[in-house]
């Protein structure tokens, strides 16, 4: 009996239920039947994952991210912490009782917003970006992953209601992450409608879009210099040539080539490797970069929901200047998916 209510205490401080918060503690089924009862098994996670979070919690958790002064109450930052996958599972245990509300329609409406301002983030910062790493980027800033890390970072992962259910035929699995990534998407959709939809911008920028991806990984091509020649032909230039800059160890066993790419007199990209073949891909590949990831100044970054009002009408007349940025030139679509089989072309390295 000690060792239970001990467990049980363990169970209920891990997952952020105070004792003190709660009317009967230890409950009756944790308690040690008599000898002629039927026998019933006690599991201390899965009440204690039953029981609503503590309102000094959530109003610590509203304080911490910023939005105790904007929510007028906190059922809904605790309708924003329940998973439709907790439904199930609550009206099994407490038929009865009140179903919750969940924050399934406050995540898909955030996960809408979040999406909207991540595309024209990113279309404005990097404005020659292909589509495909544009969609890749933005799953990278306000992807499950991400939204599950900065729920973390949040300490919100006490605060979530939720339930493991097995994939079938007509839904896919509902795993932590996806359940513990609909808390910042719900949070959104909140700021959205108890503040403005700039309101809901600057907590996006602010938790998701002030961190840096790694997009130079993002870009893959089949054959570089293929694509590179098509790129250059796009934009009117020279075509390009392949000079080799530094090389060492030619007749060793570990050599080292490294090989520049101009366009007229205007070098492009640079590359290295143990073959000619090796560098001349690796400074064609470069060269793209240099031309994908050209990002736009930030003194001269404009997005288009700057011109939304705070009280959320744009006809307002509030004579908001806007000037849109320049957009980028279309993507050069051969050898840029990885999907296609580029020709083979031989080094045409200039020594």
């Amino acid at each position: 009996m000690v060792q239970a209510t001990k467990r049980l205490y363990q169970v209920a401080s891990r997952l952020a239920i105070s004792p003190s918060s709660l009317a009967h503690f230890p409950p009756r089924e944790a308690l040690q039947l008599p000898a002629n009862a039927k026998p019933r098994s006690f599991d201390p996670t899965l009440w204690a994952s039953l029981q609503p979070p503590p309102k000094a919690a959530l109003s610590a958790f509203a304080h911490r991210i910023g939005l105790g002064a904007i929510l007028p109450s906190d059922a809904p930052l605790q309708q924003a912490c329940i998973h439709p996958s907790f439904l199930p599972l609550h009206d099994k245990h407490y038929p009865a009782a009140e179903t919750p509300k969940t924050n399934a329609q406050l995540a898909q409406m955030g996960n809408t917003l979040m999406g909207l301002f991540a595309s024209e983030y990113l279309h404005a910062s990097y404005p020659h970006l292909p589509l495909r790493v544009l969609k890749a980027a933005v799953s990278a800033h306000v992807g499950p992953a991400t939204c599950a890390s900065v729920a973390q970072e949040m300490g919100a992962a006490p605060l979530l209601r939720w339930h493991r259910q097995a994939a079938t035929p007509t839904r896919p699995a509902v795993m932590h992450t996806d359940a513990l990534s609909s808390i910042p998407r719900a949070l959104t959709a909140l700021v959205y409608t108890h503040r403005s939809l700039p309101a809901a911008r600057k907590f996006v920028h602010a938790y998701f879009l002030s961190r840096d991806a790694d997009l130079r990984a993002l870009i893959k091509f089949a054959n570089p210099k293929k694509a590179l020649m098509e790129t250059v032909a796009k934009f009117g230039r020279e075509k390009p040539r392949s000079r080799l800059l530094k090389e060492t160890g030619r007749y060793s066993m570990s050599p080292v080539f490294v090989v520049g790419i101009y366009s007229g007199a205007d070098q492009l990209g640079e590359g290295f490797g143990s073959s000619l073949r090796m560098a001349e891909y690796r400074a064609a590949e470069d060269a793209l970069h240099r031309v994908y990831l050209t990002r736009t100044p930030t003194h001269l970054l404009a997005l288009p929901s700057s011109t939304f009002s705070a009280s959320g009408d744009i006809y307002s007349g509030d004579d908001i200047e806007f000037t849109p940025g320049t957009l980028g030139e279309a993507e050069v679509r051969y050898a840029s998916s990885g999907r296609g089989e580029a020709p083979t072309l031989r080094a045409s390295v200039v020594v």
